[in-house]
């Protein structure tokens, strides 16, 4: 096994995976990556399975320091990322020599940053799932967020020359923007909601609430009316649902989001977009556009081809990661 220091913790370094599935019903929410493309592209880069536990790191991020050799990747967020002080390099994979330090610094783009390991951070699973549940303090690493003192081990992996140098096609790396845009589907309590507040959703821009979490994203804007009073009866929630209080500010439900809720619901952001929205923080505005199911299917499956295809070694051959 191999093993990293924690010196510092940064704000909120957790280890998720692809979430927590099958439990719903139990009450259980199902957790996992806020960004699961940039936790994918993370573990293809060292070796491991797309949906093997990574650190998923906010804003601020941890110092580490490496007791033993590995590769790792970063990707995600900007957050300026440095190894034994140089500048390094992300959406590539990179080796550590035993001793090295692993820090963070200003934030230059988005919001969550994925530290993949090759071998796979060793936790064991909680139903199913690696990721961390900070609410129900489970999974994870002891069920909660890494701080200073901690030892976080992980699986034996492959040196960098087993695997060569990858990295994701530089044109495939997601960009992240202040103004994010994102697709949305209609439904499924849109007949809740009066036709101008419809129209309003699609038309004008939201903010990012500073009550934002992992649980929903809270957004500030355009009060959206409802056309009855009636109250609805609670019902499943799903990923990227856009459920609407009594005061009309809409809030996204993201990965630790409750299984059940009794607010209507507006639009769902479509699967592959998510992750755009995962990467916003409190400030940045968000737009919805509509979209129809087959157009995010397609949209979802471009993604996974992405996933698929997009990683290359250094003489930009596509590498088998599936």
């Amino acid at each position: 096994m191999g093993t990293v220091e924690v010196i510092k913790g940064g704000l909120l370094t957790t280890v998720q995976d692809l979430g927590r599935y099958g439990h719903q019903a139990s009450g259980m929410p199902v957790a996992g990556a806020m960004d699961t493309f940039s936790l994918q592209a993370a573990n293809l880069l060292v070796g491991n399975n797309p949906g093997d536990g990574a650190l998923e790191i906010t804003l601020a991020g941890p110092r580490l320091r490496f007791l033993s050799p590995g590769v790792i990747a970063i990707t995600g967020a900007d957050l300026s990322p440095t190894l034994d002080g140089e500048p390094l390099s992300m959406w590539v994979n990179c080796p550590v020599g035993r001793g090295s330090i692993l820090a963070f610094g200003t934030p230059r783009s988005g919001c969550r940053s994925y530290l993949a390991v090759s071998g796979g951070w060793a936790v064991e699973p909680v139903l199913g799932s690696r990721s961390t549940y900070l609410r129900g303090q489970l999974g994870g690493f002891q069920g909660r967020a890494l701080k200073e003192g901690d030892q976080l081990q992980f699986h034996p992996g492959k040196r960098i020359d087993q695997l060569g140098t990858r990295q994701l096609c530089p044109d495939a790396i997601p960009v992240y923007s202040r103004q994010v845009t994102v697709r949305a589907i209609l439904g499924p309590q849109e007949d809740f909601f009066a036709k101008d507040a419809i129209e309003t959703f699609f038309s004008k821009t939201y903010r990012v609430s500073a009550l934002s979490d992992r649980m929903g994203y809270r957004l500030e804007g355009p009060r959206l009316n409802r056309q009855t009073d009636k109250e609805m009866i609670s019902d499943a929630t799903t990923l990227g649902a856009v459920q609407v209080p009594p005061d009309g500010q809409p809030i996204v439900l993201m990965a630790d989001r409750q299984t059940t809720g009794g607010y209507p619901k507006i639009v769902t952001v479509i699967t592959a977009d998510v992750p755009l929205l995962a990467q916003a923080k409190m400030g940045d505005t968000v737009q919805f556009i509509p979209c129809d199911i087959p157009k995010a299917h397609s949209i979802l499956r471009q993604q996974r081809d992405i996933l698929r295809n997009g990683i290359v070694n250094g003489a930009c051959h596509s590498v088998e990661v599936f």
